[in-house]
């Protein structure tokens, strides 16, 4: 069985998307669109800009999404997943190229989505932290110590056996960060992002998302879309549309996702979009359970 797998913010890079663009009649009219529905040239900063224009969180998720599903478009009739996932951001990839959502609304819902983050970055200041080679219930009972008058830090993304991300205010993240180094993690890396993502901080931003989906027709997939909120496969558009809501202040389950894709029988992935992030965090969890699978991605 055969995955189809997107990644989200942190894949781009200048340049992305511009092969694509100029080989692939298709896709140039989807690109087109995109700047037609944000309101700017995009592709101007996708394939031409800096990497600080290209970093703000207003681009680079509309940006991600964009090079993720033109992708996947122009594969044609290669296209053939018998299910798809995305990391974070990459869910909204996974569940456009998967006929739930349309093109132009799944643009239209990550350009709210990032809007809205921005805005509770603005109003609740935090950051994330990497943390490598440390287990995964070492570094949740740390993020439960630290977290006390009024500091927070929780797990925010569950990546593969021993790397997770944590999120929260800065104090706690630098107080987190230190007691882990203690304990044995390899590297406890504060990352260059606005805010404290997939944490209680973003509830403002949820509620503008639900609004938004509320609003957004979701169609039944074309196979099941595996979730972050649960790690677990759906085809219900009421259930993902309340995942996908969920998604934004609660921990992405990345690595129990891809354990039940695994399970459920999948022998290849192929990742779509910028980057090659996520057949590195595929390949340990499969390692990690001693399974052979093929990993690709995809050439423009």
């Amino acid at each position: 069985m055969k995955a189809f797998v997107f990644p989200g913010q942190g894949a781009q890079f200048v340049g992305m998307g511009k092969d694509l663009y100029e080989k692939h009649p298709v896709a140039k009219q989807f690109f087109e669109k995109a700047n037609e529905i944000l309101g700017f040239r995009i592709t101007d900063i996708m394939f031409n800009g800096t990497d600080e224009e290209l970093k703000q969180t207003k681009v680079t998720q509309p940006a991600v999404y964009i090079h993720s599903v033109v992708k996947a478009l122009c594969l044609g009739e290669s296209f053939t997943p018998d299910m798809v996932a995305g990391h974070s951001l990459g869910e909204f990839s996974a569940l456009t190229a998967a006929r739930c959502l349309s093109f132009e609304d799944g643009l239209k819902l990550v350009a709210a989505r990032a809007k809205a983050m921005q805005a509770a970055c603005e109003v609740k200041p935090g950051t994330m932290a990497a943390i490598i080679s440390m287990s995964d219930e070492k570094v949740e009972e740390i993020c439960k110590q630290v977290s006390k008058d009024d500091k927070l830090v929780v797990p925010a993304n569950y990546n593969c056996p021993g790397q997770l991300v944590i999120s929260g205010d800065e104090e706690a993240i630098k107080e987190a960060c230190a007691l882990l180094k203690e304990a044995g993690a390899k590297r406890a890396l504060v990352l260059p992002v606005s805010g404290a993502f997939h944490s209680p901080f973003m509830q403002p931003a949820q509620e503008e998302l639900k609004t938004a989906i509320a609003t957004t027709e979701f169609k039944k997939p074309i196979c099941p879309v595996y979730q972050n909120y649960d790690g677990l496969a759906h085809t219900d558009p009421e259930e993902i549309k309340t995942n996908l809501i969920q998604q934004l202040t609660h921990s992405v389950l990345w690595t129990k996702e891809v354990k039940s894709m695994l399970a459920d029988g999948c022998t290849s992935f192929t990742e779509c979009g910028p980057g090659k992030a996520l057949q590195g965090m595929v390949s340990k969890i499969a390692r990690a359970q001693n399974l052979d699978i093929e990993i690709q991605g995809i050439e423009e």
